[in-house]
């Protein structure tokens, strides 16, 4: 049989972008004419700490070749430990290596041609697994993920949650999750989360210390509607429970678990700092003061608070702390309400006013000695105004902020530095957490508040009998807080002694506490259990010291012993990857783990966002890159065309002069029209008679219909309806609807254009060493593979909504041994093409992500209707003359 050609493996976070920008259905298993045979989802939850695997077999059962997908959404602080495959016989095994070593020997196996990249974004609770295989009719696959997670007790519970999304009717489709608590299952639930079509299906059984629940609708369960052909499981399965405490030796390893009941809350003290600048503007604005208002209504008579609000300038609600008395809450909920955002972002000043504030209260003897302060940072965007130095601000800081303050930290959107957020955070005995500018921020923000809203205890730490233990993780804490749980974990040192004894001490509201606990040797539910969960918990602790280490040899030290762990108890992380192999190593697949934007610690291999079908990218960086190709021009605007239904890139270069405007998508029956106008490179000198280098300077979206066009420069941004015209420069962020065209604005970054809900353009901006004797400033273009253009869509880029049949054959060495070339035959021509490699700049505006594509020659001809210069428009706003 005929074995797998293109295999891919992608690992990523959903990008922050409004819903209807790029809408993507989800599905575990993607494919047409496929038959899913099985689906099956397996978690055994031992003290906390779970391991899930999810299971798929699936046939290609169409009478052509194509690329099926296996994607798995995980709980972001999930670690992937193994993933296996086969296809047709072919056994793909995955192992964790360091990630340099990973790296080396995937790039070996891209060099020849037998790998695939990998892709990262971001999401609010999950990461997605994807990876795709491409196969011969009658292939037969089989998916297997495995990861592990150890569960957050929050608000009084665990929960574990599952996202089922198969996509389509499958005929052997379960979930069982298992449950060992030794220490016994205080109580467990399966809420109905996946709606009412399937109330009542999911079985619980349950004794002292274990618990079984099981999914496994029928097919005729799983249809939408008596007589469907589609799935209406679509969402996320979840089971909550608690336990009752106690702590666990196995294997060597101990996990102690605490977290008492029946205590009355700290008094508090805390000052809120909200960024009120201009980027806050509408709906961050409008969701955070609904979250405040309800969080000031949390306040009791024993809690003191006050408000900082910050833009250039700082103001304060009061100068000093206040009890939440109802006149003064109410009071402050108006001055909430009256806030109209404007103006920079001083973040220095603010933070800097709030401690003082703190300081003045404890120094005047207002703050209950057994009260718990903290200061919760609200902002959206980088400081812009005052101290801008990052270090500098964290510096200041750390230098102010006393032993018994706590700094929270809500990052709203993806223009803000959370990295940033969460070192000032963790630095000072706090938390951060990124707020999603969905529909939901305001509940986002409430319930942030109400995990830290009731602090029981102070100043905790647990010891245990000397020479008992070693290697144990951290076991002092600043503070505890109601419905949450602390974990101890860490190595049994040799002994007779079946049990563990353990001395927790903690500063309360009543006095001084004293708790023990003691440890009994338990069989698990999955072997080694406490030996991964120390791992799991050191791993985690390890990477937070590792962001704040404060010397680069102290950085690599801590390097070091992650690597060592990692690679022992196979975790992918930041600095480790799976490496997927086949036999004998022959073709390679690579998953590393990914990171937030503008946390920077890994560059994307693939773009991250939505496939799209084209791009337009120039710069300096991406020359050396490009050498491979043999009519690369320095001067010329480059393309990628991406054909899904052919599962391939298409490369080609336009060569053209400064000044001419080439018409991109001309769609006279959607009334829409994209065109880029070309500006040259600098002169080196006056006698200078080599051909400048062009790039686009000037991208314009012209809506007829409502006679709306946004003009984009490396200077500004136009919105215009022949009336009014609104202009931005790029510092600013914003949202704008106007008729039927949406205009998105990310500061310094990018342009999103949306028109009727159907055609989406994305512009990128690049900008240059402004004293760099040649280079200028230049925009890069990017547009979607699902716009629905009408049936009369042309233009360099329109044409392809119409995907054209592609096949390359003929593969064969070039004239230069490192370059391969084929033979490509489209619209009934045959072409002479050669494999390279091409930036996309979407994720990463400086490195780029390279796409391996088929380069055609001479300016598209061939492959493009007609010649390059058929698209030359007269004006920016000119649609193409048809026929072409």
């Amino acid at each position: 049989m005929e074995r797998a050609g293109v295999l891919k493996v992608f690992f990523y976070h959903q990008v922050d972008t409004p819903k209807n920008m790029f809408p993507i259905h989800f599905s575990a298993i993607r494919g047409d004419d496929i038959t899913v045979k099985s689906y099956k989802v397996e978690s055994r939850i031992t003290s906390r700490f779970s391991h899930t695997t999810v299971k798929s077999s699936v046939v290609n059962s169409g009478p052509n070749a194509q690329s099926i997908g296996f994607n798995v959404q995980i709980p972001k602080r999930a670690f992937i430990t193994n993933f296996t495959m086969n296809v047709n016989g072919i056994t793909f095994v995955g192992s964790v290596k360091e990630k340099t070593v990973a790296r080396n020997l995937y790039a070996q196996a891209r060099a020849r041609g037998k790998a695939a990249g990998l892709v990262r974004a971001n999401s609010q609770d999950m990461e997605t697994f994807k990876t795709e295989v491409h196969v011969p009719p009658g292939s037969k696959i089989e998916f297997e993920l495995h990861y592990q997670e150890m569960m957050q007790r929050k608000l009084g519970f665990y929960e574990h949650s599952l996202y089922l999304q198969p996509g389509r009717l499958v005929p052997q489709f379960q979930v069982d999750v298992y449950i060992y608590e030794p220490s016994g299952i205080a109580s467990v639930e399966t809420p109905n989360t996946l709606g009412e079509h399937f109330s009542g299906m999911a079985k619980l059984t349950s004794s002292k210390d274990k618990a079984h629940v099981v999914f496994k609708p029928s097919l005729q369960q799983q249809r939408k509607c008596e007589n469907c052909t589609t799935s209406a499981i679509d969402g996320v399965f979840t089971v909550k429970y608690d336990v009752l405490r106690d702590s666990n030796v196995s294997d060597g390893h101990f996990v102690h678990f605490f977290a008492p009941a029946n205590l009355s809350p700290l008094p508090k003290n805390i000052v809120f700092v909200i960024d009120v600048s201009g980027s806050m503007w509408g709906v961050k604005m409008k969701q955070t003061v609904e979250a405040m208002q309800t969080i000031l209504d949390d306040l009791t008579m024993d809690d003191y608070f006050s408000i900082v609000d910050f833009n250039h300038n700082v103001r304060c609600w009061s100068e000093e702390l206040v009890p939440g008395s109802t006149i003064q809450v109410a009071e402050a909920k108006k001055y909430i309400q009256n806030i109209k955002p404007n103006g920079g972002t001083n973040i220095n000043e603010a933070l800097m006013r709030a401690v003082q504030m703190l300081v003045k209260a404890s120094n005047q003897g207002m703050i209950d000695p057994r009260s718990v302060s903290m200061i919760m940072l609200v902002s959206d965007g980088d400081p812009t105004v005052g101290e801008i130095k990052l270090s500098a601000i964290q510096k200041n800081l750390k230098k102010v902020m006393r032993e018994e303050f706590s700094l929270f930290s809500l990052g709203i959107g993806f223009d803000v530095d959370y990295d940033f957020l969460e070192r000032i955070a963790m630095e000072n005995r706090g938390v951060a957490q990124r707020i999603y500018t969905s529909h939901d921020a305001s509940d986002q923000i409430r319930r942030f508040y109400s995990q830290v809203s009731s602090p029981l205890l102070r100043k905790i730490t647990v010891q245990f009998p000397e020479d008992s233990v070693s290697d144990v993780t951290q076991n002092h804490f600043d503070k505890y807080f109601s419905g949450s749980e602390l974990v101890v974990a860490g190595k049994v040192l040799p002994s007779d002694s079946t049990t563990l004894n353990s001395f927790t001490t903690a500063s309360a509201v009543t006095d001084y506490l004293e708790l023990d606990a003691a440890l009994a040797q338990q069989q698990h539910a999955f072997t080694g259990f406490a030996r991964q969960m120390w791992a799991y918990i050191t791993v985690n602790q390890l990477l937070a010291e590792r962001s704040l280490a404060p010397t680069a040899g102290q950085k690599r030290k801590i390097t070091q012993r992650i690597l060592t762990l990692a690679v022992e108890h196979q975790f992918v992380t930041p600095l480790t990857a799976l490496l997927v192999e086949s036999e004998e190593a022959k073709e390679r697949l690579l998953a590393d783990s990914p990171k937030d934007p503008k946390q920077g610690c890994c560059a994307a291999t693939r773009p991250s966002l939505p496939h799209f079908s084209f791009s337009q990218i120039q710069s300096a960086d991406v020359l050396k890159e490009l050498q491979n190709l043999d009519s690369y021009k320095s001067n010329d605007p480059h393309f990628i065309v991406h054909l899904p239904k052919n599962n391939m890139d298409i490369c080609f270069n336009i060569d053209s002069e400064p000044g001419h405007i080439l018409n991109l998508v001309s769609d006279p029956g959607a009334g829409v029209v994209v065109n880029g106008q070309l500006v040259g490179s600098k002169r080196v000198g006056v006698e200078d008679k080599e051909k400048v280098n062009t790039y686009f300077g000037t991208v314009s979206v012209f809506y007829q219909p409502d006679g709306i066009r946004v003009s984009v420069s490396t200077d500004r941004i136009d919105l215009t309806d022949g009336r009014n015209n609104h202009s931005f420069t790029w510092g600013a962020t914003a949202d704008i609807t106007q008729d039927r065209v949406k205009l998105s604005i990310v500061k310094d970054s990018k342009v999103m254009v949306t028109v009727d809900d159907k055609i989406t353009v994305m512009v990128l901006l690049h900008r240059v060493w402004k004293k760099h004797p040649t280079h200028v400033d230049f925009l890069g273009l990017y547009i979607p593979n699902n716009n629905q253009y009408s049936s009369q869509a042309h233009g360099l880029i329109g044409q392809f909504g119409q995907e054209p049949e592609v096949r390359v054959f003929n593969l064969h060495q070039g004239a230069d041994p490192l370059k391969k070339e084929a033979t490509m035959e489209v619209k009934g021509t045959k072409l002479v093409v050669t494999r390279g490699w091409q930036k996309d700049y979407r994720r990463d505006n400086k490195r780029g992500s390279d796409v391996f594509c088929w380069f055609i020659h001479n300016s598209g001809k061939g492959f493009i209707d007609g010649h390059y210069t058929n698209y030359i428009v007269p004006r920016l706003d000119s649609f193409l003359p048809l026929p072409l």
